[in-house]
C-alpha cells in the first residue's frame, strides 16, 4: 500500500535536533512513520507524511518538536472534499 501523502511543502512541523534527547517517542506515537533516529536524536524523514495530528510534539518532552495541529494540509484536503473544491492549504504564518 502506498504512503498516503497530504499536500507538499504546507506542513508546520518543525524539529529542533540540538533539543532532542533521542527517546523515541515521535517514532512510536507517530501513525506514519514520519520520524527516525539518527546518531541517537530524531530526524524527520518524510515531511509530506505528516498529518499534524500533534501527537509528537504533544509527547515530546523536550520540547524539541512543534506543529499546529489541524491547520495544515490534512484540514486543507477535508475542506476541499466538505466544499466540492480543490484542496488546498488555507494556513500561513499569520493565521
Amino acid at each position: 500500500m502506498q504512503a498516503l501523502k497530504y499536500l507538499p511543502e504546507v506542513v508546520t512541523l518543525e524539529l529542533d535536533r540540538s533539543k532532542c534527547e533521542g527517546c523515541q517517542t515521535c517514532v512510536i506515537v507517530c501513525p506514519h512513520a514520519v520520524f527516525g533516529i539518527e546518531n541517537k536524536r530524531a530526524v524527520i524523514l518524510h515531511r509530506d507524511l505528516c498529518m499534524e495530528c500533534g501527537a509528537c510534539a504533544l509527547n515530546c518532552q523536550s520540547e524539541a518538536i512543534s506543529v499546529r495541529s489541524g491547520v495544515g494540509c490534512a484540514a486543507g484536503i477535508l475542506n476541499g472534499i466538505l466544499r466540492g473544491t480543490e484542496s488546498s492549504c488555507e494556513c500561513s504564518p499569520d493565521s
